[in-house]
């Protein structure tokens, strides 16, 4: 939806305005509504606390380095240099030393790069951090989106359907289990196609392409786990080989829902990735320092709230998916 549209007549009629008279943003508000209710819900089931955050940083998760997959947006306060956070793993990591079955929250995230029909410069993110590893947060993550697929069939099948919204996509994923294959079989399971797998400097990516493909051969839901270790940023843990990272991403209806993985446990291991990235040491001294003081091995994912909509609403383009519209370098009323 364009920020203003011209009428008959050369009126403009402002985004904000067609908002309230489109009745598909009413659902939004009710799919926000249940994901604040029913995220609570699954993480108190599991003793996992909520935790209030800053919404700056000195520390994104996204450096300028190997791996980061965003980038970061610096602000200026009282004349200090700092950062809208990119995400709030880091502090979810300080959170589990604090709460013993784990932390969790639900607030906006920022990017910097150019908002398109995958990615919003601001949106919010559900994020968590628990005790243990890859294969406990990939369970857990596993369990949350279908926890909140069967809450919206439970609780908006009417509503959404009143709209014509067709929702046996999601009684297809809950019908079924997810599959799962790690980085080297999802290749060989795309042929090594170009179009599918860009090949770097000693690591390689999914495409759009891929993930489409993958989803449409295994899907509707694939995990795809063990990336190469330099295609992802610096704190995800390496596996036995060196080579890989203890990581996985969620593939389901527009592309990657979730992305989640294993921490590294000492401040060593922060150290040899942050070296193996490129990525300075000083800027992540106090995480190194974290975890020598408190060494822990904890694992934890993100998702994105307003690409669960995409799914749910099978609708293409996630700016759609805004209540109020938000484009970095555009001055955007109210």
């Amino acid at each position: 939806m364009a920020l203003l549209d011209e009428l008959p007549g050369g009126e403009v009629k402002p985004r904000f305005l067609r908002v309230l008279d489109d009745p598909l943003y009413a659902r939004v508000v009710e799919l926000q509504d249940l994901v604040g209710h029913e995220t609570a819900v699954f993480w108190r089931e599991r003793n996992v606390r909520c935790v209030y955050l800053p919404i700056t940083t000195a520390s994104v998760s996204s450096p300028m380095g190997l791996g980061s997959d965003s980038l970061p947006v610096q602000v200026e306060l009282a004349g200090v240099p700092t950062y809208l956070a990119d995400s709030m793993q880091f502090m979810l990591e300080y959170g589990c030393r604090l709460s013993a079955g784990g932390c969790y929250y639900v607030m906006p995230s920022f990017r910097a790069e150019q908002a398109d029909s995958m990615h919003l410069n601001e949106f919010f993110h559900s994020e968590a951090e628990i005790p243990g590893g890859l294969d406990d947060v990939i369970t857990v993550a596993d369990s949350y989106v279908r926890h909140l697929a069967g809450a919206v069939l439970g609780n908006l099948r009417s509503s959404l359907e009143s709209l014509r919204i067709d929702l046996s996509h999601i009684e297809a994923f809950l019908d079924g289990g997810t599959t799962r294959m790690d980085f080297d079989e999802a290749v060989e399971a795309l042929d090594g196609d170009p179009a599918s797998v860009h090949v770097h400097d000693g690591w390689r990516t999914l495409t759009r392409e891929g993930e489409r493909r993958l989803m449409a051969q295994a899907g509707p839901g694939v995990w795809v786990t063990h990336f190469d270790h330099l295609s992802v940023p610096f704190y995800q843990a390496y596996d036995e080989s060196g080579e890989r990272a203890l990581c996985a991403d969620l593939l389901l209806g527009p592309g990657e829902l979730i992305g989640c993985g294993e921490r590294h446990t000492t401040g060593e291991d922060v150290r040899k990735a942050l070296a193996a990235h490129e990525v300075p040491e000083a800027d992540y001294a106090w995480y190194s320092t974290l975890k020598d003081a408190r060494p822990m091995r904890t694992g934890g994912f993100g998702m994105g709230v307003e690409r669960f909509f995409m799914w749910v609403l099978s609708n293409p383009d996630i700016r759609a998916m805004q209540l109020v519209e938000r484009h970095h370098g555009t001055r955007i009323e109210p």
